[in-house]
């Protein structure tokens, strides 16, 4: 099975194995939000995947 490509661009797997992303919503039109709003967009987040997700979606790249 092939893994998913977009997938791939968009994770990062760190050396103990966590799923990292980025935050949704960083595009334009940031400027009008509140100011905790566009600090919370700057941070990364972790990405809960199952083993089952994991097997289809990124089969041989972790």
């Amino acid at each position: 099975m092939k893994s998913n490509k977009s997938y791939l661009k968009r994770i990062k797997v760190t050396k103990n194995g966590k799923l990292v992303v980025r935050k949704a919503g960083q595009n334009h039109f940031n400027a009008k939000e509140g100011r905790s709003s566009q600090l919370n967009k700057k941070r990364s987040s972790t990405f809960v995947m199952t083993a089952k997700s994991q097997s289809r979606f990124l089969n041989g790249s972790l």
